[in-house]
């Protein structure tokens, strides 16, 4: 972000830049706490999730198994728990899943635009299509956390910058394409589901930052819709 002022225009706004907090504080990986060997309150629905015997019982297999789940997914603290913030996760993901290859099937996202990035906020969804047709994707995403939620409504990319470092942070930002006041497309080195969520940019991994880049341009359309779980 260091060279904005010499951008002109696409200087207004971008003082709002945004990166996730945990990306900011260090992204090295939680020491795996000691298990626990209480039963959750979601303890039955983890453990159909993971494949483990669904008996409701806290066993040391099953602690094993979801602090493995838990520290993958940056989930805090990874005692291997059966809570909520821990079932929250695993129920988006069966949510994702459940979208397939029709993730406008609601209609909510423009047809009538060209080419346009859509954003399910609501199921931390993302995807390109072209009219009806669906380009790439669906894919998960890291939106806003409560209180530094990803802005809704129709935007269009405004600037780009592939080697960005946000100034706020001082954090590297590979592939970003803002679209809204400093809310931007860009990769992060955590998992999609790691909670609670960045601080208003759209996270992706790698691979999709750059896919989107490939097949985004200045002027695209993009439109954010719905409401993060926890906002």
């Amino acid at each position: 972000m260091g060279d904005i002022r010499r951008r002109g225009a696409v200087a207004l706004g971008i003082t709002g830049l945004v990166a996730p907090l945990t990306l900011a504080l260090g992204t090295a990986p939680a020491q795996a706490a000691s298990c626990t060997t209480q039963t959750g309150p979601y303890q039955k629905q983890v453990e159909k999730f993971l494949g483990r015997p669904v008996d409701g019982r806290q066993s040391t297999a099953d602690c094993k198994a979801i602090q493995a789940f838990q520290t993958k997914h940056g989930i805090t603290p990874n005692a291997g728990y059966a809570g909520s913030v821990t079932w929250g996760v695993m129920d988006l993901m069966n949510k994702q899943k459940a979208v397939g290859n029709k993730p406008n099937k609601d209609g909510k996202c423009p047809v009538n635009k060209g080419r346009i990035a859509c954003v399910n906020l609501t199921l931390q969804l993302s995807w390109i299509q072209d009219g009806s047709r669906l380009v790439y994707g669906p894919v998960p995403v890291r939106t806003g956390r409560n209180g530094y939620e990803t802005r809704t409504g129709l935007k269009k990319i405004y600037w780009r910058d592939v080697d960005h470092v946000s100034t706020i942070y001082n954090v590297p930002m590979p592939y970003s394409q803002f679209f809204d006041g400093g809310q931007a497309f860009h990769s992060v080195g955590l998992s999609m589901w790691n909670p609670p969520g960045s601080h208003g940019c759209v996270n992706m991994t790698t691979a999709t930052a750059k896919k989107y880049w490939s097949l985004l341009k200045n002027g695209d359309d993009v439109f954010v819709y719905g409401r993060k779980p926890g906002t």
